[in-house]
């Protein structure tokens, strides 16, 4: 079988692919972006870019929708329990949003407490970007 496409359809697919696996849907953006530089390996800037662009939106979509519910205050005028971390921590525990499992979670709890929106994007964006180039590195291209 071939699989083989153009930088292109690599590159758009790879966006779409970020994205999604940014929000609360499932996915494998880091194969993806495999794919794509292995296949079209003179792509790689672009790749990183648009993996992390379209990732980094994602989460930002899971802030957004999150800092749109109301805020939930346990009866002695705290938030959860869990919330702690981030909110002693803030924005720059959004390092971990791209961390299976948590990293949706972090972005999410960042929105719901209102955590400043510009600072959020520039440390998930931080955080995603350095995944996408430890995978490209995994690859051999960086």
């Amino acid at each position: 079988m071939d699989f083989s496409f153009t930088a292109q359809a690599g590159l758009a697919g790879l966006f779409l692919a970020s994205f999604l696996s940014a929000t609360l849907l499932p996915g494998g953006s880091e194969a993806v972006l495999f794919a794509v530089i292995r296949q079209h390996p003179d792509q790689v800037t672009a790749a990183l870019l648009l993996a992390t662009l379209g990732n980094t939106l994602g989460g930002m979509t899971t802030y957004g929708m999150a800092r749109l519910l109301p805020g939930r205050v346990d009866a002695d005028g705290t938030a959860m329990k869990q919330l702690d971390a981030l909110r002693r921590h803030g924005a720059p525990l959004l390092l971990l949003g791209w961390a299976p499992v948590v990293g949706d979670a972090l972005c999410a709890a960042a929105g719901w407490l209102r955590l400043p929106a510009a600072a959020c994007t520039l440390w998930m964006a931080a955080g995603k970007a350095a995944r996408y180039v430890l995978v490209a590195a995994g690859a051999g291209m960086v």
